[in-house]
């Protein structure tokens, strides 16, 4: 196909997944790759339909003011990051600007306009869990394609964006804390030393699979190591060699999982050195963390999202609080201390244990647990168990609540919801289901994620009628 090229195009906005978003004179809007707002560019479209094209930055003509130079040699291929060229505070007002359009748009709501976003104190080593992928296709540039035909074909690192075949060998990623890049580099480097059978993941066979690092605030360190077969001899050489060089690492594990996929939830995963857990530490609580559990990947941001969360839900120490999707319980824990009651729901079994040995940990006596699919556990029974909540506090996984939730929620009629949300798209397209019985008090964008199109949004809603 040959391609077209379009000159001199301003840039103007943010569009979804990173992308920059233009429009040509005629009005053919463009999503580009590798630009930021304000460039004017030449651009090459690479897919053309009838209401938009999608293209790469060929040349800048222009850059912007808030272009600067990325940090990380990876950056552009690895698909990790979509920001490092645009500043960090250009990076928060679009994330901003991204909230109020999904309410406007999606929503139709009426809302204050939102505060700025809240950013991240660390822009870079803010993670406390990375997971790389093996493989024996490592994504090879056309500089190396063109040359050698003895290149290391094994590769550690991330999913090439749009080739679920190609793993981009990472060598030094920015957003985890050290020695992350150095645990994952050894096994790498330790396992073509001794010839380990890296993932191929077209024919599906290999050794080695995934890799999960972990780490708190605390200093503890956990790594899981995900093989599609068994090789004790290999696997425990690997392991053994894995200690002796990190004696930091406090909570060593494997997988042995030949499934099609690779997730690990439905999975045994075997402690094979310390503790089964790390913890971590936020206002007082300790949380242990295993490896299925979830927990905010931003350690130290988390802990000022749940700050919002506790002010917003305004509470005196008299409410019984619902907590949906509670995960390891760590917002039902933050906010006990103001409340009467505080119930959490969750559908992985785990994570509900885990929160049940915390909440005990932690000698919270106010605070209770189930497990269950929400669409199906928040029901009438589950009412009548625990009382009418006063405020319920929602954080739900990218696609948003299912709509049987929010109907139950409009059910209750609690004087007060906190939505907490990783995608403000489906939290837009509930609140417009509740926009005739609730009112849009607070909006307050937060940056879990820099140097990523991902923001965390917060939401007040009040009842309108009593």
């Amino acid at each position: 196909m040959k391609r077209k090229r379009l000159e001199k195009l301003p840039i103007t906005g943010i569009a979804t997944k990173g992308k920059a978003l233009a429009r040509t004179d005629e009005g053919l809007v463009v999503f580009v790759q590798g630009a930021v707002p304000g460039d004017i560019a030449d651009v090459e479209v690479y897919k053309k339909r009838r209401s938009y094209a999608e293209g790469r930055v060929a040349q800048l003509i222009s850059p912007s003011p808030d272009r600067i130079d990325p940090v990380c040699e990876h950056f552009g291929v690895c698909g990790g990051c979509q920001w490092q060229h645009l500043n960090y505070q250009a990076q928060l007002q679009h994330k901003q600007q991204e909230v109020t359009d999904n309410l406007q748009r999606i929503g139709g709501l009426e809302f204050p306009e939102p505060s700025p976003t809240l950013g991240s104190k660390n822009a870079f080593g803010y993670r406390n869990k990375m997971e790389y992928s093996f493989s024996n296709r490592r994504w090879l540039t056309q500089e190396e394609i063109q040359g050698e035909s003895t290149l290391e074909r094994n590769a550690l690192g991330f999913h090439k964006p749009g080739m679920w075949d190609k793993v981009v060998d990472i060598n030094s990623c920015h957003l985890q804390a050290e020695p992350a890049n150095d645990i994952r580099n050894f096994v790498r480097d330790y396992s073509i030393a001794h010839q380990l059978d890296f993932f191929d993941h077209r024919n599906k066979s290999g050794f080695l699979r995934t890799m999960m690092i972990r780490n708190t605030s605390l200093g503890q360190w956990m790594v899981v190591i995900q093989f599609f077969k068994e090789d004790p001899q290999a696997r425990t050489a690997l392991l053994d060699a894995l200690v002796e060089a990190f004696p930091q690492i406090n909570s060593l594990h494997y997988v042995i999982n030949s499934k099609p996929n690779d997730s690990i939830y439905d999975q045994d995963i075997i402690c094979y050195h310390g503790e089964p857990y790390v913890e971590e530490q936020m206002d007082g609580l300790v949380f242990r963390i295993t490896p299925k559990a979830f927990y905010q990947t931003n350690s130290a941001q988390a802990y000022e999202l749940y700050k919002i969360v506790r002010k917003q839900a305004q509470l005196t120490g008299t409410e019984r609080v619902y907590d949906l999707y509670t995960g390891l319980g760590t917002i039902a824990q933050f906010v006990a201390k103001d409340a009467a009651y505080v119930v959490g729901v969750e559908s992985v079994p785990e994570a509900i244990d885990a929160a049940k040995e915390n909440a005990s940990r932690n000698q919270l006596s106010n605070t209770f647990f189930e497990v269950g699919d929400m669409k199906k556990v928040f029901n009438d029974d589950f009412v009548s168990r625990h009382g009418l909540p006063d405020v319920v506090i929602t954080d739900p996984p990218r696609d948003g609540m299912h709509k049987d939730v929010v109907h139950q929620l409009l059910k209750l009629q609690p004087k007060r919801i906190v939505y907490v949300s990783c995608n403000p798209a489906t939290q837009a397209r509930d609140l417009a289901l509740m926009k005739d019985e609730y009112k849009v008090m607070e909006v307050q964008p937060v940056d879990m994620f820099p140097h990523t199109q991902h923001v965390e949004n917060v939401v007040l809603l009040e009842r309108i009628h009593g």
